[in-house]
């Protein structure tokens, strides 16, 4: 399958072995062959953007489960302590569980959440490399395109001062 990074690095490809101008940083492309790559790459980048916005919805998703199973935890644990109320030893000893399920709890919760943090940030983190290769490819190209451009505007200049007259 086609990726982003692929596509780029097939754009760059045809660039590097374009035919170079004389005396010229300018060089000729296929313009065809351009404009189908970049049309490639357009048709990849929504699906890059979909699976970033996958992965922040998994984020979501565990987040929402690790806050249901927390709070189920911590209503047990409340259920727990009410029920063992009868006695004064078995309150300090159902205190001190629930202090306990508690703070396993919120540690848990804690680290699952610090763990898709982790996931999603890496994930995000290869997806600004590839839109920043992605960019950086399409500023190249568009400055290249410029420098022909000027490269034209002058050729012109010079034969219109060449013309008698």
């Amino acid at each position: 399958m086609d990726s982003v990074p692929s596509k780029l690095d097939e754009l760059s490809a045809v660039l590097e072995s374009a035919r170079a101008m004389p005396m010229s940083a300018s060089c000729v492309v296929n313009r065809a062959e351009l404009l189908g790559l970049v049309a490639e790459l357009r048709a990849l980048l929504p699906d890059e953007i979909s699976k970033a916005q996958d992965v922040l919805q998994d984020k979501d998703d565990v987040l929402a489960e690790g806050r249901r199973e927390a709070a189920r935890i911590i209503a047990e644990a409340r259920e727990q302590q009410r029920g063992m109320l009868a006695e004064e030893e078995v309150y300090v000893q159902a205190q001190a569980e629930a202090d306990r399920i508690l703070l396993e709890a919120t540690n848990s919760a804690q680290a699952m959440r610090a763990e898709v943090d982790d996931y999603v940030d890496g994930k995000l983190a290869n997806f600004e490399i590839v839109l920043t290769k992605t960019l950086t490819s399409v500023e190249r190209g568009r400055a290249k395109l410029a420098g022909r451009n000027e490269l034209a505007e002058i050729v012109d200049r010079r034969d219109e001062a060449a013309l008698p007259g």
